[in-house]
């Protein structure tokens, strides 16, 4: 009986340390395969520290020249063209009679209006001294005195044709089209020349919204061209346009004399050199580290083995790199590759 008791106790026992084993295994292996937290895993990435640098502007744009004035230079009267008074590449001053309209028929128009002017008033200064003497009607001195003022608004308009039948040049320059030829009729607003202002010049380039607010009005531009190798031109910036164009471009506009010994006609590219030093220094990053585009940028801020997202105020492009404005501090490290796998928070390992 008692043989069967130490048995019972020894059954009981190798049971109960069997369970024990057991159940200390499926917690062991329940533990493996729990899956890891997301807060346990490590995202790795590189950064750059935000430093900070003496800014120079280098930009270069090409341009093309256009003139300082051009003007097309239209008929006011229609005829045919009695006498023209240039020929292509004439050099022509503001004021000069370029072409004369045949106004022989406005001529002959003419004198009979003046004629029948002159009748008119001699009647209604009849009219009206017999008006005085009650010898005629008030309606019909009225009458004569209406016809006579359009008599005279006739001859008035008939003179002024005649005036513009004389076309001159609307300013200095030089004839660069001749689509007339003596002869030849031309109607009211048909063009007679082009005349063209090279003594200055105007040069036009884009520019993007990064490189627009790297300029300034009255800015000196270096000009340089290949037609003319080793010599270079100054000019100015006299215009930069407010508002982008369908490509989101600012047209940029500069001027500067044309020189006689170098003369640049248009149509020619040129390069402008906007390139100037600054008195500032300015925060630099890698442009890599942008998020997004430089009208809304972003980056990754590496921080107590976080990534914390950052939104920056950027000024513009510095060869590879970008300058900052706003919401960066000098040593600062952002993140510069890794950026697709982060959210605001992620922990991160940081790559040497």
């Amino acid at each position: 009986m008692k043989k069967k008791a130490v048995l019972t106790v020894i059954c009981v026992g190798v049971s109960c340390f069997i369970a024990f084993r057991l159940l200390s295994n499926k917690e062991k292996i329940d533990e493996r395969k729990k899956p890891a937290g997301a807060q346990d895993i490590r995202i790795p990435v590189s950064v750059a520290t935000v430093v900070e640098e003496h800014l120079r502007v280098g930009l270069i744009k090409t341009g093309l020249v256009t003139p300082f004035k051009e003007a097309k230079v239209l008929s006011v009267t229609s005829g045919n063209i009695a006498h023209l008074r240039f020929s292509l590449g004439d050099n022509v001053n503001k004021g000069q009679v370029l072409a004369v309209i045949d106004t022989h028929i406005q001529e002959l128009d003419l004198q009979k209006k003046e004629s029948y002017a002159m009748k008119l008033k001699r009647d209604l200064q009849t009219y009206t001294e017999l008006l005085e003497g009650k010898a005629a009607t008030q309606e019909k001195v009225n009458e004569i005195s209406q016809n006579y003022s359009d008599a005279v608004n006739q001859v008035q308009q008939l003179r002024r044709q005649i005036a513009d039948a004389s076309i001159k040049a609307p300013t200095s320059g030089i004839i660069s089209t001749k689509p007339v030829e003596e002869g030849m009729y031309v109607g009211t607003g048909g063009e007679i020349t082009t005349v063209v202002n090279l003594s200055r010049i105007k040069i036009q380039a884009d520019m993007t919204e990064s490189e627009v607010y790297q300029v300034s009005q009255g800015q000196k531009v270096k000009i340089t061209t290949d037609v003319y190798p080793g010599q270079s031109f100054q000019g100015t910036v006299s215009f930069i346009s407010p508002q982008a164009n369908q490509a989101y471009n600012y047209q940029v506009e500069i001027t500067a004399d044309n020189d006689k010994n170098f003369p640049l006609r248009s149509g020619t590219f040129v390069a402008a050199d906007f390139s100037r030093q600054t008195s500032r220094n300015v925060m630099l990053i890698p442009r890599e580290a942008l998020n997004e585009t430089t009208r809304n940028a972003s980056v990754y801020v590496a921080k107590d083995g976080k990534a914390i997202l950052q939104h920056i105020k950027v000024g513009g492009e510095y060869g590879s790199s970008v300058y900052v404005l706003e919401g960066l501090r000098i040593g600062d490290q952002v993140v510069t590759s890794g950026q697709i796998n982060l959210r605001n928070g992620s922990l991160i390992n940081i790559s040497k």
